[in-house]
């Protein structure tokens, strides 16, 4: 009985410091950080469309007006 408690006092240690280890563990802060930011970028377009397809547009408009008096 005592052999088999020491085993499990072993095995909860091992678990103790994997999971310390996983929390201390920043190698993966990069692709979260990226992943936040795109998700942010493309929340910002979804909120601002209308104004971002209004400038859009507007600077087409421009291109093609100036690329007409260049032609002619």
């Amino acid at each position: 009985m005592k052999e088999l408690q020491i085993k499990a006092k072993n095995l909860g240690t091992k678990i103790t410091n994997g999971v310390k280890a996983f929390w201390n563990d920043e190698s993966g802060m990069g692709t979260v950080e990226v992943i936040l930011i795109i998700v942010v970028l493309i929340g910002l377009v979804i909120v601002f469309k209308k104004q971002i397809s209004g400038i859009v547009e507007d600077i087409f408009k421009t291109i093609r007006a100036e690329t007409r008096e260049i032609t002619n």
